[in-house]
């Protein structure tokens, strides 16, 4: 029988691009993933997957991906926007791309809207999260960070669905955001091995610091925070695919996972969604397991 992993407490996020990155078939992928007791997700609306022509929306995938979590008793978190996660971080249309930034604004808006009216009747999703880390602009490819668009974004999906909550990520591992959108919810990035300039580096991420920044987004907004992007994949010179296992095992290994675990715990930020199941699967398929174990050893400790 499996052993469901309180969605209360812990989730991951899951995109089908990571998953065709790996060689993986996204519903094998997914239904292993619910095999193993998974049932809080993070899924992606990738703009240039479901309108590559404009004004043409094709969201089969996505509503397979829902219709699966469904099935098992899960719950999900929409992402919505040009900004999600999985590199090219900024998932445009060609076509929206290549317009003006007036032109772009308004084409991302009705592609909000149409996102947003298609699924909110699905009882499945319980939240979305709006343009992951939007105003990070040193990560990813066509980055274009626009507050007053964020704005109008925000206001559309709380006008289309007032019901669920919206969440925003903050765009820093140490900030607090004081400005305009104030969603219902802020997310938390917790990384420890971060690969910059050509070398592994150790993170001053802690504990205290996000107990501190959620006490005081609290404080200035009476809004709670939790741990959206627990790191526990790879960070290397090279894609996790290209990489050697023991090159990996710079950044990820079994004891880097349980001690990023150990410490997301000390937080007392919940949940804490996790972040690189497409890649334990990759290693479970090509006969390593260890990886995976590791990851379930420390959920069900207490």
């Amino acid at each position: 029988m499996t052993r469901i992993i309180n969605p209360d407490r812990y989730g991951i996020s899951f995109s089908v691009k990571q998953c065709r990155a790996f060689g993986l078939d996204p519903v094998e992928t997914l239904d292993w993933l619910l095999k193993h007791g998974w049932r809080r997700f993070r899924l992606m609306s990738y703009w240039d997957e479901h309108e590559k022509k404009q004004g043409e929306y094709d969201f089969t995938s996505l509503e397979k991906q829902l219709v699966q979590v469904a099935e098992a008793g899960g719950v999900v978190t929409l992402c919505l926007g040009a900004r999600q996660p999985r590199w090219p971080e900024n998932h445009w249309p060609e076509w929206a791309w290549r317009t003006s930034q007036k032109k772009r604004s308004n084409a991302l808006l009705k592609y909000v809207e149409t996102v947003v009216n298609h699924f909110r009747d699905d009882p499945v999703i319980i939240s979305y999260q709006l343009e992951n880390e939007a105003l990070l602009k040193s990560f990813g490819k066509r980055a274009e960070v626009l507050r007053w668009r964020l704005r109008d974004e925000y206001k559309l999906v709380k006008w289309l669905d007032p019901k669920r909550p919206v969440i925003m990520t903050t765009s820093t591992s140490w900030g607090v955001p004081l400005r305009r959108p104030r969603p219902d919810i802020v997310g938390f990035s917790f990384y420890q091995v971060l690969y910059r300039g050509g070398r592994y580096t150790l993170s001053f991420h802690r504990p205290w610091l996000d107990k501190l920044r959620a006490a005081s987004i609290r404080r200035l907004w009476r809004t709670p925070s939790f741990i959206h992007e627990l790191q526990c994949e790879p960070w290397g010179p090279k894609t996790i695919r290209e990489m050697s296992p023991e090159e990996q095992a710079k950044s990820m290994s079994p004891e880097q996972i349980a001690r990023n675990i150990s410490l997301a715990k000390q937080t007392g930020l919940y949940p804490i969604d996790l972040w690189g199941a497409e890649w334990w699967y990759w290693r479970h398929k090509h006969g390593d397991p260890t990886i995976w174990r590791t990851v379930r050893h420390f959920l069900y400790l207490k």
